[in-house]
């Protein structure tokens, strides 16, 4: 069978995010250079339509302020690279003066930012958000297309959760070369740490269950909807198997949210899409009580007073907890400009060189890291041109569940921080954006 050619674009889109899925979420400065430049001439070969053309101009016209607000938050970002002359540093970046004039008085320049090859491919995939909002909209702009991505995210969350499950039950063997560093006793897919992964399982399971609720006609996608059901339940399984507090949290709230809206809100029942909730549910009750053990994840959140606890002490045991204190004094000192995306193993290192054996590449909070790497001015026109993009937004179940994620990761963890996380909210928010008639 021919494939059309809007068809042709979507599935060359697919290929490319799915770099993303497979190598730790597009986590390393060369993926994040690779991706940006595979996805800027993707989107430059999609403008040569016609077609998509139109649908890019008329997105532009109608989100003006908010591209506007992000272009302003890019050549600031742009601004923490360049090198400034070193007493200039006295006013944008106190704390970093002081060190580099601890360190050497022969320092003529220097950038605000603490890690300047870091932030630039951070810059690059901030860049990338834009460039991919832009496709989503040019390619994307029927409801079948979207469904069409929602069966794609639902196969591929199957797949890692089929591998992250035989690799956790085989005591996690190294496969391909992507070996489990941080947790042996937990499933983590082709993603390093556990946080992460159960996020991305989480963003496939909500596409299964937008898929399984959009289809208009059962009978006719009867066998596809079958693999969906099935796809549901491997990667429920699979995110319980990652035993990340987070993780299982959003997972039991995620099936709470479906199933009231099912029965409380949706005008039109569906019995079959309300029993395929339950079952899940049961599922996932019976893997945590029976074969994996749920004092597994009692024990992880037991965790959580002994993190609480010795938050007072962080230069002898690590928690979560004790690293958001210190995100959140280190935000302080750096206030106004920030100390520069991807800058804060190296800002960790500065103030803890003895710790050879032990360090924090990421805040477990990714407000205060945010805020900390952008500064106060940074982080407002990030969210000016964030509040300008969601006032077009349609909020329905997905997009509240969607926010109920961020306000949590936000909080709790730095999964933010991961290129295909940031990409997987930016496809899903987009596609609740309300459509642009085209004449």
């Amino acid at each position: 069978m021919q494939l059309s050619k809007n068809k042709k674009y979507q599935y060359t889109f697919f290929l490319l995010i799915s770099i993303y899925a497979i190598f730790n979420g597009g986590n390393s400065n060369l993926l994040i250079q690779v991706n940006f430049l595979l996805i800027s001439f993707f989107y430059f070969f999609c403008l040569r339509d016609k077609n998509y053309n139109l649908h890019f101009k008329y997105f532009v016209k109608e989100n003006k302020k908010s591209i506007f607000f992000y272009i302003l938050f890019l050549f600031y970002l742009l601004f923490q690279l360049l090198p400034l002359p070193i007493d200039s540093l006295k006013f944008f970046s106190p704390e970093k003066y002081i060190y580099l004039t601890t360190l050497s008085s022969n320092l003529k320049y220097s950038s605000i930012s603490l890690a300047p090859s870091n932030s630039f491919f951070q810059l690059l995939n901030f860049c990338s958000l834009l460039i991919l909002i832009f496709i989503l909209k040019m390619i994307f702009y029927r409801e079948q297309h979207q469904n069409r991505l929602y069966l794609f995210l639902s196969f591929i969350g199957f797949l890692s959760a089929l591998i992250a499950t035989f690799l956790y039950l085989s005591g996690n063997i190294d496969i391909l070369s992507f070996k489990n560093y941080n947790n042996t006793s937990a499933s983590t897919g082709f993603f390093v740490n556990r946080g992460v992964f159960s996020i991305f399982l989480l963003f496939c399971l909500i596409s299964s269950l937008e898929y399984l609720g959009k289809s208009k006609n059962i009978k006719d996608n009867f066998l596809t909807s079958v693999y969906v059901r099935l796809f549901v339940v491997f990667i429920a399984i699979g995110l319980v198997t990652t035993f990340s507090r987070i993780g299982n949290f959003l997972l039991l709230s995620t099936m709470l949210f479906y199933m009231l809206n099912e029965i409380f809100f949706k005008k039109e029942k569906n019995n079959i899409f309300r029993n395929i909730i339950l079952i899940i549910v049961l599922i996932d009750i019976f893997i945590l009580g029976i074969y994996f053990g749920s004092s597994r994840i009692i024990d992880r959140f037991n965790l959580l007073d002994n993190e609480f606890a010795e938050i007072a002490n962080i230069e002898v045991n690590f928690s979560r907890f004790q690293v958001i204190k210190f995100a959140f004094y280190q935000m302080y000192d750096y206030l106004f400009f920030g100390y520069g995306p991807g800058s804060f193993e190296i800002l960790f290192q500065i103030n803890f060189p003895d710790l050879t054996n032990k360090y924090a590449n990421h805040a477990h909070s990714d407000l205060f890291q945010f805020i900390g790497e952008f500064g106060l001015f940074g982080f407002a026109l990030f969210i000016l041109s964030i509040l300008s993009f969601f006032i077009k937004i349609t909020f329905d179940l997905k997009n509240n569940l969607l926010l109920f994620y961020l306000i949590i990761i936000l909080l709790f963890d730095f999964s933010l921080h991961i290129p295909f996380i940031q990409f997987l909210f930016v496809i899903f928010l987009t596609f609740n954006q309300k459509s642009i008639k085209l004449s």
